[in-house]
C-alpha cells in the first residue's frame, strides 16, 4: 500500500511533526511508500530536506497544486502564489531528487483552449515527472458557485472535455506519467457538471477518442527540454 497524505497542505507543520506523521504511516504493515500533497509555497528549505530523506529511502512522490500557469487565473482562484513560485518549488525538488506530480485544471474561467494546451508545454519545460488532470467542477457554497449561478462561468461539456484532454495528452512529454485524467466532486456537494459523476464513462470516452485519432501521449510534443534531458 501507499500512504497518501492527500487533502489540504501536508507540509504545513514543523519538521518534527511531519517526520512523526510520515514515519507513523510507513510503520504500518504493507505500506511501502508515501505520497504527500501540498502547495508550492509550503516548502521551506528544512521541509525540503526532510522530504529528500524519504525520497532516498522509500517510494516517494510529492504532489504540488499548480492548477494553471497563468498568473491572472491563479489570482482569480485566490491561490495566494504565482507561477514562478511553483516553478521554483519544482526546481528545488529536482535538485534534491524529489519526484513531483503537478495538479492542473482544464476549463478554468477566462482561459482559451490554446492557453490550456500551452500548460502541457509548461509542464514539459519544468520537467515534472507526473501530472494529475482535473476538470473544473462547481461545488456548493463556494465563490465559484456564485459566479456560475450568475452566468459568469461556462463549463465544458463532456465531449469538449474529452477532446481537450486528448489534445493535451498529444502535447505532453511521454515520459510524464499520467496519474489522473478527470476529477469528480462529491455527489451531495456537486453543482455542475453532473456528467462528471460518470467517471468511468469519461475515461472510456478518452480512450475511445485516442484510438479513433490513432494518436498517443506526446505525438505532438516538443520534448527536447534542457530541464528534462533525453
Amino acid at each position: 500500500f501507499i500512504a497518501y497524505f492527500q487533502a489540504y497542505s501536508n507540509t504545513y507543520a514543523p519538521v518534527e511533526r511531519l517526520r512523526s506523521l510520515y514515519d507513523e504511516a510507513l510503520a504500518v504493515s504493507d505500506v511501502v511508500g508515501l505520497i504527500v500533497g501540498t502547495r508550492p509555497d509550503c516548502l521551506p528549505p528544512q521541509t525540503l530536506g526532510l522530504l529528500s530523506l524519504y525520497a532516498e529511502k522509500t517510494w516517494f512522490w510529492l504532489e504540488l497544486g499548480l492548477q494553471s500557469p497563468l498568473d491572472r487565473t491563479l489570482k482569480l482562484l485566490n491561490r495566494g502564489h504565482d507561477y514562478s513560485r511553483f516553478a521554483s518549488a519544482v526546481e528545488a525538488c529536482r535538485e534534491r531528487g524529489i519526484r513531483v506530480c503537478a495538479h492542473i485544471i482544464l476549463g478554468l474561467p477566462g482561459e482559451t483552449r490554446n492557453e490550456m494546451l500551452a500548460t502541457a508545454e509548461r509542464l514539459n519545460g519544468l520537467g515534472v515527472e507526473g501530472v494529475k488532470i482535473h476538470l473544473l467542477h462547481v461545488m456548493r457554497d463556494t465563490p465559484l458557485a456564485t459566479m456560475y449561478h450568475r452566468g459568469e462561468v461556462q463549463l465544458l461539456q463532456r465531449d469538449e472535455y474529452v477532446g481537450l484532454v486528448c489534445d493535451f495528452l498529444e502535447r505532453l512529454d511521454p515520459r510524464i506519467s499520467i496519474q489522473r485524467l478527470t476529477g469528480d466532486g462529491g455527489r451531495e456537494y456537486l453543482v455542475a457538471p453532473l456528467w462528471s459523476l460518470a467517471k468511468f464513462e469519461v475515461l472510456n470516452a478518452i480512450d475511445a477518442e485516442l484510438e479513433r485519432r490513432g494518436t498517443r501521449q506526446g505525438s505532438k510534443a516538443a520534448i527536447a527540454s534542457p530541464s528534462f534531458p533525453l
